[in-house]
Formats: structure tokens, sequence, C-alpha cells
């Protein structure tokens, strides 16, 4: 995988891991409402692995979390 969007691939996850924790969902059930193994979601969420997300799961993870999209796609700067 191209690691030129690492730092942003590991922001996407870390902020899906806060919405997750904060909406009290724990991996297993974040990853059942998806349609997901808990595994891809533990890989996502993981700040030392790079896991690309297709927008198709972005968005479905948005409104199973009950988040606005867009808000895992604010970036802070390294």
């Amino acid at each position: 995988m191209k690691t030129t969007y690492a730092e942003q691939y590991r922001q996407i996850g870390l902020k899906i891991a806060y919405y997750r924790r904060l909406r009290g969902f724990t991996q297993e059930q974040l990853a059942e409402r998806i349609d997901r193994s808990p595994a891809y979601i533990g890989h996502v969420e993981a700040p030392n692995i790079l896991k690309a997300v297709s927008l198709d799961t972005l968005f479905d993870i948005a409104t199973v979390l009950e988040v606005p999209s867009y808000k895992f796609l604010l970036f802070e700067e390294p």
C-alpha cells in the first residue's frame, strides 16, 4: 500500500476508535453493524497498522456512530 497517506489513515483509525468508545460500542458491535470482522476494525483502529478504509465503509461507520462523516477527515498537522 502507498504510504504517502499513512498519517491520515492513522488519524482516521484513531478517530473511529474515539467515537466508537464515546458511543459505548465494542469493536465487535461496530463490526457487526457494518458487516465487517472485529479484526478489520482492530486493524483500522491500530495506530501501528496501515489499513485503508473505503468511503462506503467510512460512511457506514459514521452512520452507525451518529457522527458526520467529515469529522473523520479533519486532520491535525503532524
